[in-house]
């Protein structure tokens, strides 16, 4: 195999000048906000704290995790053998740790990846067929962010037409969830004493030393760099034949119109290609091969065959009449960890990141002064604003947003907008916090996603950490909807009271003109918090802007849990 070689990169320039293909700004946004939020510090620390005290129940429910089985009647169905390895893998389990790893939805969310299904272990020794422990992502891309952990069969061949239903086997990926296994997530992600483009102590690469030539199998994470580089900039098929996988590029043949050309979006996969065969291997030892698909656009996806001893890793693109009984390859197998595309582009510094995943991949890193894991929530500050001439400083204090007005001027102004008029500066961004509409200055716009970032992900300690720090509980997001449409994400126990004393209208619209009664009927928001709501006074016979009133959403959505709900609009319902 002939070496192919780059021009030397300038030394004077950073480690890396400009976003690849493989690396999208949308996704490298998301990232970043998933490294934030996704999974807060407090909730790392607490679910550790469980589970080092041996209560796996208590850790899966910090970390959002609902649990739809219980041992004892493992034990009966299946035996006290099978229960027992489900208890063994159940105190190893780090469910945070999971939640950290899970498939996200991207191209500029951060959700979980909904329809998912994730195999975490299997025990043959049940009865009639192997039992499977795994995990269920929501079912909405923006409902809440809770996972459900269960036992019992699975069906691990799923249509690859259905995007929303997606099997993916981490059966040989412990080190993404067990405690027994992190340490092993350098060797998955480099192969030698440091990951790809970072040194052994977390400090990143500069580009003069970075690879510009193969430097051979002796040295993983210099050949994952090279190889990693090589795709990035073109060098699709040369990348493939680096690492020694036969990429057949020749596209399927089309339906109708022209053939369509597979490298562009090979080369946007962010793809661990050291890695691909290395894990086809395993899986194949593991009685789960030889056979793989990589979706990719259209229907169509990447074939990997092969990976076992009897010969190389041999790819080809096929279309979807192919696909029949071929298991999706886990993500996980064949994408390069997020977590290092992030600190090579200088989105996350090391001590930002999950303490089990810091101390696996930096082993030299010395201990900061602050605690491992990600920020706690950046607190508001003033914000200068020009208005009439003039730069003013509002800011969010006790409570209530703080302008350098009146209230003789703010009532003018706002008997100007009710006829119709035109108002800025200062007006303009208090009707932009409290009505959701119009445009806030940019560090508005940062203070309102640091809310409601930590809203969609659950975090309520952080959401009141902001609360307490003077954050209007009025301020709505671009949807318009309040902090009472998002109580499906938190726990509305603590947030109701504190936001109806506040003044948070309990009948507000968004911009679907859904109440926070109808977004919690329909947005899967729980049984709970629908009761909640009502007993506050929440109008139950209101329709939203597609004329849907809560008792279609509760049949559309067929939400058995909300039969009290429904008896009551039944009941309430005009004769005739």
């Amino acid at each position: 195999m002939n070496a192919v070689s780059m021009p030397a990169p300038d030394p004077t320039a950073t480690a890396a000048p400009r976003r690849p293909l493989s690396y999208p700004s949308d996704e490298a946004s998301s990232r970043r906000r998933i490294l934030r939020y996704a999974v807060p510090r407090w909730m790392i620390e607490q679910a550790t704290e469980r589970r080092l005290d041996g209560d796996w129940r208590g850790a899966c429910a910090v970390a959002n995790v609902d649990v739809a089985f219980d041992l004892a009647g493992i034990a009966r169905e299946h035996g006290d053998a099978v229960a027992a390895a489900v208890e063994d893998d159940l105190l190893r389990l780090a469910p945070d740790l999971l939640r950290w790893h899970l498939p996200r939805v991207l191209t500029g969310r951060t959700t979980i990846r909904n329809g998912q299904t994730l195999i975490l272990a299997g025990y043959p020794g049940a009865a009639e067929t192997t039992q499977y422990l795994h995990v269920t992502t929501p079912t909405m891309v923006e409902g809440p962010q809770r996972l459900l952990l269960r036992f019992g069969r699975i069906d691990q061949v799923v249509s690859p037409r259905d995007h929303r239903r997606v099997v993916h086997d981490w059966t040989t990926l412990r080190h993404l969830w067990d405690v027994r296994h992190t340490g092993a997530l350098l060797e998955r992600h480099g192969g030698g004493d440091r990951p790809p483009f970072c040194d052994a102590d977390g400090t990143r690469r500069a580009a003069g030393d970075l690879p510009t030539a193969d430097p051979g199998p002796a040295d993983p994470p210099t050949r994952a760099e090279w190889v990693t580089l090589l795709h990035e900039r073109g060098g699709v098929e040369a990348a493939f034949a680096a690492v020694g996988v036969a990429l057949d590029p020749t596209p399927p043949k089309p339906r109708w119109g022209r053939p369509i050309d597979p490298l562009p979006s090979l080369e946007r996969l962010p793809l661990a290609l050291t890695r691909l065969e290395p894990e086809i291997r395993l899986l194949v030892r593991a009685g789960l091969g030889p056979r793989f698909q990589i979706p990719l656009f259209y229907g169509n996806s990447l074939l990997l065959e092969g990976g076992g001893p009897a010969g190389e890793l041999r790819t080809r693109i096929i279309d979807p009449e192919e696909l029949s009984g071929i298991p999706v390859l886990a993500e996980a197998c064949w994408r390069r960890l997020p977590d290092l595309d992030a600190l090579r582009h200088g989105d996350v510094a090391p001590d930002r990141l999950h303490p089990l995943i810091r101390d696996a991949l930096f082993p030299l890193r010395a201990d900061p002064a602050e605690p491992v894991g990600p920020p706690d929530p950046r607190l508001p500050s003033p914000v200068r604003v020009r208005c009439r001439g003039e730069w003013h400083e509002v800011s969010f204090q006790d409570g209530a947003l703080r302008v350098p007005h009146s209230a003789d001027e703010q009532r003018r102004e706002s008997a100007m907008r009710a006829f119709g008029g035109a108002v800025a500066g200062c007006f303009a961004v208090t009707h932009a916090v409290f009505r959701g509409e119009g445009r806030l200055p940019k560090a508005l716009r940062e203070q309102r996603r640091e809310l409601y970032s930590r809203v969609q992900h659950g975090d309520t300690p952080g959401v009141l950490r902001l609360l307490d720090a003077g954050i209007d509980p009025r301020f709505r997001d671009g949807r318009r909807r309040t902090l009472l449409h998002a109580l499906i994400h938190l726990d509305h126990e603590v947030l109701l009271p504190r936001l109806l004393a506040a003044g948070v209208d309990l009948e507000a619209v968004d911009h679907n003109r859904r109440t926070a009664l109808h977004v919690a009927v329909g947005d899967n928001g729980s049984a709970a918090l629908v009761r909640a709501l009502l007993e506050a006074g929440a109008n139950p016979g209101v329709d939203d802007d597609m004329g849907l009133s809560l008792s279609q959403l509760i049949r559309l959505h067929k939400r058995t849990d909300l039969d009290f709900l429904l008896a009551l609009l039944d009941r309430d319902r005009p004769a005739g």
